[in-house]
């Protein structure tokens, strides 16, 4: 059969989430760990910090522009079929990394990469998974899904870390080809029965984009996503800096000195380790409530609470007991939007082309991400700390909750579509 989301099955455990879950937490298992290359590239070459750093940027943004072009290509040609594609891209991305010895050529080589995070990451993924599941479940599944990518961000930095310890970067990169090689043999689980009444509209993609793109709720959560990717991408970028300069020494009678951190650095790396922790509960807690209640609301409120969490945080004494204390809050809502933004997409506009919409959608949370790298190091540089930059991300936070309030939630056949249309 050619085609993989012409069903779904009225269960929430299916081969097709477990292929899904195993091929999403692989791919960004190896995306979570670019980050430790930076310092063995960078002394092999004694580059300066910012040409790796920038190479991941770019990364991002072609994950971004990346995903609606595979979640198009899934819907006219297949979801294997684009899987498939990511696969090869992110193959060939980190192979020909391992032999690349100037910046602009892993510049250049992260754009593969990126396009292989695309074909192997949310927004394909999350739309098979949508596609095979009933909606009593869908949102769960979605759930697993997205807590499945961050299992792999819990994985991936260690194993990246021994591996370096153990072989040259360029191995490391081989390997993790190889890992992701390995990972494409679950597609073979991604096979559901054909449904016997269709899924979306019976319009052609181009006619449902053009009229999504013009719907000030498509609008509303494209904006709203942006807040999202600004917000992760910071903290991860900029947080374990953040906390060295601020922390300072961790004192004996602290109870993290007892359990065996003893350093402002040590702690940075063990706040995104509970951020991606408490991530896996809160993102399966916002699938489990996105089935029962409004998801406009539930990402209002996520969006709310994250904006009021780093307003308090930024406003307090910055301590090692905070630290933790924040990590563990943001991590409970890190990743929560995301089964909430795809499925909201999912309930709208209906399932044929929920990948394309949601990679349109994706694309604004990778804008946000590049523009929170970015302004971090550049306000940095220019006022010696992060403060406006937290601020900013309270700023568009806010934004977020209040941008989804007058998103129409209920699906798109049910509305007067002439009014869209014209």
């Amino acid at each position: 059969m050619s085609r993989l989301s012409s069903g779904t099955h009225d269960q929430l455990i299916s081969p097709v989430l477990i292929a899904g879950c195993i091929i999403i937490l692989v791919s960004f298992a190896v995306r979570a760990s670019f980050g430790l290359f930076q310092l063995p590239i960078a002394l092999e070459f004694a580059w300066p910090r910012e040409s790796f750093s920038l190479a991941i940027a770019i990364q991002n943004l072609a994950w971004g522009i990346g995903q609606p072009i595979f979640g198009a290509f899934a819907e006219r040609y297949g979801d294997r079929k684009a899987i498939l594609a990511g696969g090869a891209f992110y193959v060939t991305g980190l192979l020909l990394s391992a032999y690349a010895i100037t910046p602009g050529q892993h510049q250049m080589l992260e754009i593969l990469v990126g396009f292989g995070i695309a074909g192997t990451g949310f927004g394909v993924i999350l739309a098979v998974v949508g596609r095979a599941t009933s909606d009593k479940h869908r949102s769960m599944a979605l759930g697993i899904a997205t807590a499945a990518g961050s299992a792999g961000q819990i994985v991936g930095p260690p194993v990246a870390n021994l591996l370096l310890g153990e072989m040259p970067w360029q191995s490391v990169f081989m390997a993790f080809a190889g890992f992701i090689l390995l990972s494409m043999a679950a597609l073979a689980l991604m096979r559901v029965p054909k449904q016997d009444k269709p899924t979306g509209s019976d319009e052609p993609m181009g006619v449902v984009i053009k009229r999504a793109v013009r719907d000030p709720s498509f609008l509303f959560i494209f904006i709203g996503f942006f807040s999202c990717g600004y917000q992760l991408a910071f903290i991860t970028a900029h947080f374990p800096a953040f906390i060295t300069e601020m922390c300072g020494p961790i004192t004996p009678d602290s109870l993290l000195y007892v359990l065996g951190v003893t350093s402002a650095s040590g702690l940075g790396a063990i706040s995104i380790a509970l951020i991606g922790l408490f991530n896996i509960g809160g993102t399966l807690l916002a699938g489990w409530l996105g089935n029962k209640y409004s998801r406009k609301y539930l990402l209002a409120s996520v969006y709310l609470l994250r904006t009021l969490m780093s307003a308090a945080f930024i406003m307090t004494p910055i301590t090692p007991e905070t630290v933790v204390l924040f990590s563990v809050a943001m991590g409970s809502l890190w990743l929560a939007t995301v089964p909430l933004t795809s499925g909201l997409v999912a309930h709208i506009y209906g399932l044929k082309y929920m990948g394309t919409l949601y990679g349109l959608v994706f694309f604004s949370h990778q804008l946000g991400g590049f523009l929170g790298v970015w302004l971090g190091g550049a306000l940095y540089d220019l006022y010696h700390n992060y403060t406006l930059v937290w601020w900013v991300g309270v700023g568009v936070g806010a934004l977020s909750a209040l941008i989804h309030l007058p998103v129409k939630e209920y699906p798109w056949s049910e509305r007067g579509r002439v009014a869209i249309a014209t």
